[in-house]
Order: C-alpha cells, then sequence, then structure tokens
C-alpha cells in the first residue's frame, strides 16, 4: 500500500514539474531539454517528448542521444521509414554503434527490408560475436531471405542457446529441414523432446516422409491431430489428416486406412485437389485407385458448385444494387 502510494506521489509530482518546466521552457542547458524530453517519452506524451529532444539535439553533447531516442519515438509511432533515418544518422558517424545497429535492423525489419537488415546484423555480429539474442535475430533474418545455410552456421555458434532457448532450437531444426538434411530429423525430435508444438511435429513428420520413414512419420502425424486445435489455420487440422493419409497410402497401397483418412480430410476442408492428384502416381491397387479418382471427381464436382453459388451471389447482389 504504502509503495502504491510513493509511485502515485512521484508520478503526480513529475507532472506538476513537467507543466511548470513546460510553461517557462527555460532549462538551463541541453542535458535538461533532454531530461525533459526522456521524461515525457515515460509518460507517453510523445508530442511534447519529441519537442523537447529535438531541441537537445541541436547541442553536440546530447546530439547522439537525442537523434537515437527520437528513432524511438517514430519506432513507437510505427513511423518505421522516419526510424531508420535517425537511427542510420547516428551509424553515418559512428558505424560501430551498437545499440543503433540493432535498432535499425528492427526498423528496417518493419520496413519490410530484409536485405539491409540482414546487412545491420552482420555487422552488430562482428561487433559483439558473443550475443546469442542477435545472432537468433540475425538467423531469423537470414531465414527470411532463404539463405538457410547461413542462418544454420550463424545458429550453429552459439550452442549453448542451441541447448537453452527453444526458439533457436526450432529454427535450427527449420533451416537444415528447408536444405532437406537428414540432420533436421534429431533437430526436431530434440527440440520436441522439451516442448508440446503441433505446427513443429507437423513439419517433423514432413522430414520423416520425405526421408521414407513412414512408420515414424504416420506415429508424428497421429500425435500431430491429438495436439491441434480445430481453430488452427497455419497448419489446418484437415491438410495434418491429408499428409496422414498420404503417407499412409504411399507406405501401405493396399491398405484401406489411407483412403478413409483421405475422406475425413475432404470433409473437414481440404480442397487441394492437384495434391490429391498426385497420389495416383504411386502403387496402389486397383480399388484404391477408383477410390482416390472418385473423391477427386467429387472435390471437383464440389468446387464449381461453390463457384456456381458465388457468381450467384454476387449477381443477386448487383441487381439489388442497381434496379
Amino acid at each position: 500500500m504504502i509503495k502504491k502510494f510513493i509511485r502515485g506521489f512521484f508520478f503526480v509530482l513529475t507532472l506538476s514539474f513537467l507543466s511548470v518546466f513546460s510553461a517557462c521552457e527555460t532549462p538551463a542547458s541541453a542535458q535538461e531539454y533532454f531530461a525533459l524530453g526522456m521524461a515525457y517519452f515515460d509518460l507517453g506524451k510523445f508530442d511534447e517528448a519529441e519537442k523537447w529532444l529535438n531541441r537537445a539535439k541541436q547541442a553536440d553533447r546530447t546530439m547522439t542521444a537525442s537523434t537515437y531516442n527520437l528513432g524511438r519515438l517514430a519506432y513507437e509511432r510505427r513511423r518505421y521509414e522516419e526510424a531508420v533515418k535517425y537511427f542510420e544518422t547516428i551509424l553515418k558517424k559512428d558505424k560501430d554503434n551498437v545499440m543503433a545497429l540493432k535498432a535499425a535492423a528492427y526498423a528496417r525489419i518493419r520496413m519490410g527490408d530484409i536485405e539491409t537488415a540482414e546487412k545491420h546484423y552482420s555487422r552488430l555480429l562482428a561487433l559483439v560475436p558473443e550475443s546469442a539474442d542477435d545472432g537468433y535475430n540475425h538467423a531469423l533474418v537470414l531465414f527470411a531471405l532463404e539463405r538457410y545455410g547461413k542462418a544454420e552456421e550463424v545458429l550453429a555458434k552459439y550452442p549453448i542457446s542451441l541447448q537453452e532457448n527453444k526458439d533457436a532450437m526450432l529454427l535450427y531444426a527449420r533451416t537444415q529441414a528447408r536444405q532437406k538434411k537428414v540432420e533436421a530429423i534429431d533437430s526436431y525430435s530434440n527440440y520436441l523432446s522439451f516442448n508440446s508444438d503441433a505446427k513443429a511435429r507437423y513439419e517433423y513428420a514432413q522430414v520423416l516422409e520425405d526421408n521414407l520413414l513412414y512408420a515414424r512419420a504416420i506415429e508424428e502425424y497421429r500425435k500431430a491431430l491429438t495436439e491441434i486445435s480445430a481453430t488452427a489455420v497455419n497448419p489446418k487440422k484437415s491438410e495434418i489428416r491429408f499428409a496422414l493419409a498420404r503417407a499412409l497410402i504411399i507406405a501401405d497401397g493396399e491398405n484401406n486406412e489411407g483412403i478413409t483418412e483421405l475422406q475425413t480430410s475432404v470433409s473437414e476442408g481440404f480442397n487441394d485437389v492437384a495434391e490429391v492428384e498426385k497420389l495416383l502416381n504411386g502403387r496402389i491397387n486397383a480399388a484404391n485407385r477408383t477410390n482416390i479418382q472418385n473423391i477427386i471427381n467429387n472435390m471437383k464436382k464440389t468446387a464449381v458448385e461453390q463457384e456456381q453459388k458465388k457468381e450467384a451471389g454476387s449477381g443477386d447482389s448487383s441487381s439489388k444494387t442497381n434496379p
């Protein structure tokens, strides 16, 4: 109770101080301009913070700190291009400024400029190679650029992080999977031994299937189905169900279990006709071939009916708005 009172007292005192200081607008030095700007920043009064930080930026002593925090202000307001300009202004004068490099990388990512963000992270890690967090972020950017081998190489420099940081563990497995490396099997297995993650388990099962380990893949697909929620989008439950059906059909073309799972996946919303058609290229018996073709025909028929309903609905709407 006392702590809450003290915090409240100082908050009111800060507001009173700021209102008086703002009214006279005659701080004695650039440091006081800066302190005033940061106090407004902490209170979420960004317009006032920007005004005082711009004043503090005019003095050499507070120029860099003010520019950096003006960048933070822009970032908080989601003005990412403006934020980048502030951060990279600092880098033009001090290319080794770690805080500006990190902030500029974040802002570039928000702008969708992954290439420049990667350059900032490369520079950053050359300066602080021991930073596992920055290493992970760098690998994440490299992954987005589809430079999977380089991302794996960066993550491998932080073995402790790969043992303790679940995000790094999963990203490491994904970089290997994208390169079709068999080592991805162990990496996913290691991650899933400590974490429950339906999406990661689905990816793991796909890696097992790609390496022709169908029995293990089928087991993991089934586990993923028990872990995934009915409302999940990426992946959808119907996608996992189809993958299970595919593995069952490929592993044993004589077995009807795969056909049952295929029918269920379609009834749950799976509608990728092209993927189902690929199943006809495998070694399956005549009965299953006929069943798959019937499923494909029904999927195509359903797609046509849905398109017709959509067009009919569009026509009704048009007639109502244009008598």
